[in-house]
């Protein structure tokens, strides 16, 4: 079935199947008074007036804004409970006694597989309601091969029912479990961990939190190196507490994306522009702590590829809506608008591998499009914490309407 979108009084988008970077960030293509017919799931036209065949689906944007779907690079929204008490306890100045990752770890392990399908979906949903068509998801929560198989099944089950795009992530080196030494832990990851991974094809990255108090360089290297030769793209969790040299590590291993990046040194920015390795930036976090954010102008200056992305997760952002990272990243990360939407666009696809499919409105791409109740795409940033999504379209199917 066709289906056309009309009446557009923007549509806005980057261009290209390459992520962005440094000037051209900003350059996006504004048509005013267009339609879109999208045939077999594809973009098929892009003009004033387009055809009509028999079978078309007309969604009429009533004048607002079109816009590629938003895509959500890093989440952790497969989780069994939420860590309210820490949020207000560190909202109120106290200290937490509560263990963190480790504590959504315990949890975790008391759930099955169907609580954590069932305690995600709501939030996945709306993600959904708020723009998000394509979004990555971590494990890392499981900290044994039980507990991170558990995840990754509960994200294949989230994937094959829910209509947006799930790209799934192996983050088992995202803490050290309390009941065995480090050394055995980097061990179980690289000869049990990863292998069951590959074997059941549960996830297409593999990432580790390289940071103070957590995973060292060499530590992250062993496992990553590993997980590549398994067949499986590399993340990092990069640099978010303290300069530890992630960056650099991520530039060194040809890395997708390097994320955070709060601390990173000069020289590990330079070492990720030169090797095109995609720096997701998590103003929600930066946002949620009270903490400093990173260094967005100077990577883009740089000419780093800057992506944007939530952070979803039950401890240290329980942010999930899109319009709300940008609005974040105009006014705290220092982003043009424009450059906030190609960052939460196209190369927000990049660095889940997908830019060649997703991110940007043209001909042949993945018709994964939205419609925002907004006169002019300038207003995104503007209303803040509120939700100017009208309409969802994902391979050219309807899938979210705004409730009349």
């Amino acid at each position: 079935m066709a289906l056309a979108i009309t009446h557009i009084g923007q549509l806005v988008t980057p261009v290209g199947p390459a992520p962005l970077c440094g000037d051209a960030l900003a350059r996006l293509t504004v048509e005013r008074d267009v339609e879109i017919l999208v045939e077999d799931g594809r973009i098929a036209e892009i003009a004033p007036s387009v055809r009509r065949p028999a079978d078309v689906e007309i969604v009429d944007a009533r004048g607002g804004v079109v816009l590629p779907g938003f895509v959500d690079p890093h989440t952790h929204a497969v989780f069994a409970r939420g860590r309210e008490e820490e949020f207000l306890a560190r909202a109120a100045g106290l200290r937490y006694d509560g263990g963190g990752i480790l504590d959504s770890a315990a949890h975790v392990a008391a759930a099955s597989e169907d609580d954590l399908v069932d305690h995600a979906r709501p939030f996945l949903r709306r993600m959904l309601a708020h723009g998000t068509t394509t979004a990555e998801i971590k494990s890392g929560y499981g900290l044994s091969v039980d507990g991170e198989l558990k995840q990754l099944a509960a994200i294949a089950t989230l994937r094959e029912e829910l209509p947006l795009r799930i790209v799934p992530t192996f983050l088992g080196a995202h803490a050290f479990p309390t009941d065995r030494s480090r050394g055995d832990y980097v061990a179980s990851l690289i000869e049990e961990m990863i292998p069951w991974v590959k074997r059941r094809s549960l996830a297409t990255f593999c990432d580790v939190f390289c940071d103070r108090g957590f995973f060292s360089v060499d530590d992250a290297r062993a496992v990553l190196v590993a997980a590549r030769a398994a067949g499986m793209e590399l993340k990092l969790h990069a640099d978010e507490l303290a300069d530890v040299g992630a960056a650099a590590l991520a530039a060194e291993l040809g890395a997708i994306s390097a994320d955070h990046l709060l601390c990173a040194n000069e020289r590990g920015l330079r070492a990720l522009a030169e090797a095109e390795v995609i720096g997701v930036l998590l103003p929600g976090t930066s946002f949620t702590l009270g903490v400093s954010f990173a260094p967005a102008r100077r990577m883009i200056e740089l000419g780093v590829p800057v992506a944007l992305a939530t952070d979803f997760n039950p401890g240290s952002c329980p942010i999930y809506a899109m319009p709300a990272i940008l609005s974040l990243a105009v006014t705290r990360l220092g982003l043009a608008i424009e450059e906030a939407i190609a960052a939460a666009t196209l190369n927000a696809a990049a660095a889940v591998g997908l830019a060649d499919e997703v991110g940007s409105l043209e001909c042949g791409k993945s018709a994964d499009l939205l419609v925002l109740d907004l006169p002019t795409y300038r207003q995104l940033p503007y209303y803040f914490a509120h939700n100017p999504v009208r309409e969802v379209i994902v391979a050219g199917v309807h899938v979210w309407s705004e409730p009349a």
